[in-house]
């Protein structure tokens, strides 16, 4: 039964397609089966794996409108383990389509439903904001991963964000769970990054991740390469940073021991 993990903040600029992205390749050079749902209109997890979602007709927008099964629309990536599910611009429009639909939240739920046991991870790109579409996914996930950029402001709306995750946690997804808060774009040369990371240890201790992802040059230019960072340069820091994140990961829910 494959582990479905949103990536979520409503706050743009935060490193969140590049987290989806690249834990998603992590996990897949791991060998473990992955599947990278692209669930924010923008596709820039799409284009990130070296796919445009113009070559796709179908893509995740059918599958929560319910025209088309979403075995249909996964698409394989050059990444051995690793898979696609594309989004396109019509995502925009889905939102306002699905008001009038029943077990709105529930869609994305459904959809992946019949194919959670193919994966041993399921990684959703969510869009900065807290709409339905999001809505969708944290109440498909098993549990969210909050990246958290290490700049000024870097809890502005993390309350609220962990707010709807309660929310959702005492109604929808009952056994929905934080994964981990993940610090991002950290420069330990910055006074002002290590400051912000004391602040969010200071709050958020028992759900932060141990791993922090540095600035780092290759990680930013590897999305206009069309590859993850870890098939882009294998050696560079982004690549160590993203593989230590799966690893933790890998550990906190038992499938790995500690070394």
């Amino acid at each position: 039964m494959g582990k479905i993990i949103a990536v979520v903040n409503q706050k743009g600029g935060v490193g969140k397609t590049t987290t989806a992205v690249n834990l998603a390749a992590s996990f897949a050079v791991l060998e473990y089966k992955t599947l990278l749902i692209d669930a924010d209109p923008q596709a820039n997890a799409t284009s990130g794996v070296g796919l445009d979602a113009k070559d796709y007709e179908f893509n995740i927008y059918n599958a929560i409108i319910g025209n088309k099964f979403i075995n249909d629309i996964v698409v394989s990536t050059e990444t051995p383990y690793l898979d696609l599910i594309p989004a396109h611009i019509d995502l925009v429009g889905a939102e306002i389509e699905m008001i009038s639909f029943e077990r709105r939240e529930y869609r994305l739920q459904d959809a992946i439903h019949s194919i959670k046991d193919k994966y041993d991870f399921i990684i959703i790109d969510c869009a900065p904001s807290l709409g339905l579409i999001t809505l969708n996914a944290l109440v498909a996930s098993d549990s969210v991963i909050i990246p958290v950029q290490c700049e000024y402001f870097a809890l502005e709306g993390l309350g609220k964000l962990l707010n709807t995750v309660r929310l959702i946690q005492s109604g929808m997804n009952t056994d929905l769970m934080i994964e981990g808060i993940l610090l991002t774009m950290y420069d330990s040369r910055l006074k002002l990054a290590n400051a912000v990371v004391e602040d969010v240890r200071s709050h958020c201790k028992n759900i932060l991740f141990d791993t922090i992802i540095s600035r780092n040059t290759r990680l930013s230019e590897a999305p206009s390469h069309g590859k993850p960072v870890v098939l882009y340069d294998v050696l560079s820091k982004g690549t160590v940073n993203y593989m230590n994140l799966a690893k933790e990961i890998l550990v906190n829910n038992g499938l790995i021991s500690e070394k």
